[in-house]
């Protein structure tokens, strides 16, 4: 054996050790398929959050990044979006070792955008060092081991059921965003499936022939068939689109979701990233009155505190990693760069980042070591060079992959005592919330909730944690933010 061939299964061997890949019972081909389908599948929050973070002016009437022109600030956001979420990504590989990946929180630079910084005297900076600051706080409680105790306070079946709500929550997103479900034109129904009823446009047709491509695949055992049904159906959305010349309009029942699937001018571009630290830290807090900027951070704090909790369960029991408590492996190195994420998002003003649970998607396509995570994040830091050429893959491509891993999700129903109203109740709550409420949070906290509850009507306050009643109380005061904030103005 030559030394060059020596060098190279040593450090094959020190790759397979460090990251456990053959313990877990992976290899570095199903890592590899796993992150890129991670990455495929999120790929679409490098040009979803600067359209969000753009979408309005702070109070100054300045946009983010201090310019009056949204399109300069919608590039300098993409920039950051992708290096940030690509070096938490790449830390939440190699020191927690999960295939888990982070990026700009979606519903947390909403409220961000809406929620603070066009409050009266706010400014995008100053909006970020609330984000910095609930980051730098939760970072605490996790070096504190309070995260950590409050996750090991959560009966097993409410893990349970936080896993199959993100599997219908996943589902529902996948469905959503291909406009599969969508709200009728006529408001006559909340939502209704497809255009009218019926498959009515190009695009439909795209995520049908991905979410086929990806079912037959995997009853066929065929390796990568997650990653191969994004590619054959984006294959088909280019065909259709040569032909078709769709636009990408949310308003026009019959274009692409947000990306048009069509050959870019040019294969590379050289970022911006002057967006990042552009952050006021305390700004907030002499802006507004100090208890509405207190609630204001809390609000971001419960949704980041709970949400990673719920992904990483999901996540962990989906790749068969996680004990029977439902604890995955080395949860404190998970939930510390997670808490880093959020302080990092905000000095990056790019909102708090968070564990993405299309991370799913990667496990359902063989991910189950940190290395997964590496080549996730590879890709988000290349994508900052490389942008037009992921932006070429179509939501409804991308798509059909999280239904399908909403699919083998849900399958963890069955381990809930439905016959323990005490028991199915919270559980039901739990899951159905998540997809009907749009948020991770709103469904834990209804599980929550409600399990205090009935466990103190029916006489087994005892056996509810003392964690467990901090928590459903914190609960109660996000549940009530919303007429707090309105009446302190």
């Amino acid at each position: 054996m030559s030394a060059t061939t020596e060098e190279r299964t040593g450090i094959t061997g020190r790759l397979d050790s460090y990251f456990e890949i053959t313990k877990r019972g992976s290899s570095f081909g199903q890592e590899i398929r796993g992150g890129l389908t991670t990455f495929f599948t999120m790929a679409y929050i490098v040009v979803l959050n600067p359209i969000i973070l753009t979408s309005v002016p702070d109070s100054t009437g300045m946009f983010i990044g201090g310019t009056t022109d949204p399109d300069v600030a919608r590039a300098l956001v993409a920039a950051a979006t992708a290096l940030v979420a690509g070096l938490l990504t790449i830390l939440m590989g190699v020191w927690a070792r999960f295939p888990l990946a982070l990026a700009a929180g979606l519903g947390l630079n909403a409220f961000v955008a809406f929620g603070i910084a066009t409050r009266e005297g706010m400014t995008w900076p100053a909006a970020m060092g609330f984000v910095v600051i609930e980051g730098l706080v939760i970072t605490l409680l996790v070096l504190s081991g309070f995260r950590r105790a409050v996750f090991a306070a959560v009966p097993a079946f409410l893990k349970q059921a936080i896993a199959v709500g993100i599997g219908l929550f996943l589902a529902f997103i996948g469905l959503f965003d291909a406009g599969m479900v969508r709200i009728p034109a006529s408001g006559a129904t909340p939502t209704e499936f497809g255009i009218g009823g019926y498959i009515g446009s190009w695009p439909m047709v795209v995520f049908v022939v991905g979410l086929f491509t990806a079912v037959i695949l995997m009853v066929k055992k065929v390796r990568g068939a997650l990653l191969i049904s994004i590619v054959v159906a984006t294959v088909v959305a280019f065909l259709i689109q040569s032909f078709a010349n769709l636009g990408s309009d949310v308003a026009v029942a019959n274009d692409w979701a947000l990306v048009v699937p069509a050959v870019p001018d040019a294969i590379a571009s050289v970022p911006d990233f002057s967006l990042v630290g552009q952050v006021d830290l305390f700004g907030g807090f002499t802006s507004l009155p100090v208890l509405t900027a207190l609630l204001l951070v809390f609000s971001l704090l419960i949704a980041d505190f709970f949400d990673t909790m719920g992904t990483m369960t999901a996540v962990g029991a989906e790749a068969g990693l996680n004990d029977e408590q439902g604890n995955p492996p080395r949860s404190q190195q998970i939930l510390l760069v997670d808490s880093i994420g959020a302080a990092a998002g905000g000095f990056g003003s790019v909102s708090s980042n968070t564990s993405y649970i299309e991370s799913a998607a990667g496990v359902g396509d063989g991910a189950r070591t940190g290395l997964a995570s590496v080549v996730t994040g590879i890709a988000f830091l290349l994508s900052t060079f490389l942008t037009p050429l992921y932006a070429m893959v179509p939501f409804e491509a991308a798509t059909p992959v999280l239904v399908v891993v909403g699919f083998l999700m849900v399958s963890q129903v069955a381990g809930i005592d439905w016959k323990d109203f005490r028991i199915a109740i919270p559980a039901f709550l739990t899951f159905i919330l998540m997809p009907f409420g749009y948020s991770i949070s709103v469904g834990i906290g209804a599980g929550f909730i409600s399990y205090v509850v009935l466990q103190v009507a029916t006489g087994g306050a005892k056996k509810v944690h003392p964690l467990m009643w901090g928590t459903a109380a914190a609960f109660v005061l996000y549940f009530a933010m919303g007429p707090l904030l309105t009446a302190l103005g």
